[in-house]
């Protein structure tokens, strides 16, 4: 899963996600990091600015599609998990919400007086 490392929002997401009850290792990595999977994240032209990227069995699930993939995968053992599941497993409602929770994200980075992904 590469994040943004530097926003509070994304940071407790990452951390309040629990796939470990259904033995699935995770593999957090900061968009901002020089690690290899970020590199292949910018080789395929996905904007780390406007959405999460999960790589799973070799593929590639950006925005929208990698919070539905996180909600079908993850189990029900927390209260995050059972309302993650119940809002981001419905595609059609992910794809509606997740333009507002990229739009907060930079909003409060902003705010926060944090620099977007590559900005200088």
């Amino acid at each position: 899963m590469v994040y943004d490392g530097e926003c509070p929002l994304c940071s407790r997401y990452v951390l309040m996600y629990q796939l470990r009850e259904r033995g699935q290792r995770v593999h957090l990595i900061d968009a901002r990091s020089e690690h290899s999977v970020v590199g292949d994240v910018r080789a395929r032209n996905l904007d780390l600015n406007d959405g999460i990227v999960v790589r799973w069995r070799e593929r590639y699930y950006y925005g929208a599609e990698a919070m539905h993939l996180l909600a079908t995968l993850a189990g029900e053992a927390t209260f995050f998990n059972r309302v993650n599941r119940l809002v981001f497993s419905r595609p059609r409602l992910a794809r509606a919400l997740y333009p507002a929770l990229v739009r907060g994200r930079k909003l409060l980075l902003r705010l926060l007086g944090r620099k977007l992904i590559g900005e200088s």
